[in-house]
């Protein structure tokens, strides 16, 4: 039987885990929350699909591919969250079951940053967890595509 899919899509600069602001967002790297992923899909036995990207255009691209080929989004939108009415419609369009992550607690920094359009989409949010937060909703990810497969 194959493994249902979960995209793991990333935002602008996650690909400078570690370097930036590592009193906000730790000493991982994106390739530490690439193998912590990895481990989680291997113990749920899911696939999963990790990427990251700067660049908004390509980010709504890759949400949009997801609608014939994954069964479940998990999303680190970084910036990308606070400002992008595109991305908060692709992810609705997709009719996908989402959960959105942020490494630090967005709520206890910037007041721009409480909001994202992408909660909008999201069945859940995983909030100033670390990047421990992936495994969690990778976790609940799985278990929501189990319930549905279930009905």
């Amino acid at each position: 039987m194959k493994r249902p899919l979960i995209a793991v899509l990333n935002g602008p600069n996650l690909n400078m885990l570690g370097m930036r602001q590592p009193e906000v967002y730790g000493r991982a790297t994106l390739d530490d929350v690439e193998q912590i992923c990895i481990q989680a899909a291997e113990r749920l036995d899911v696939a999963i699909d990790f990427r990251q990207t700067n660049g908004e255009g390509e980010l709504v691209s890759w949400v949009q591919e997801c609608r014939n080929r994954a069964q479940g989004i998990v999303i680190n939108p970084a910036a990308y969250g606070h400002t992008s009415i595109a991305l908060l419609d692709a992810l609705l369009a997709v009719e996908l079951p989402v959960i959105e992550v942020h490494i630090s607690n967005i709520h206890r920094r910037e007041e721009f940053r409480h909001h994202t359009y992408c909660s909008r989409a999201a069945a859940g949010i995983i909030c100033g967890l670390g990047v421990r937060g992936y495994a969690m909703a990778l976790q609940a990810m799985t278990d929501m595509i189990l319930d549905e497969n279930d009905r």
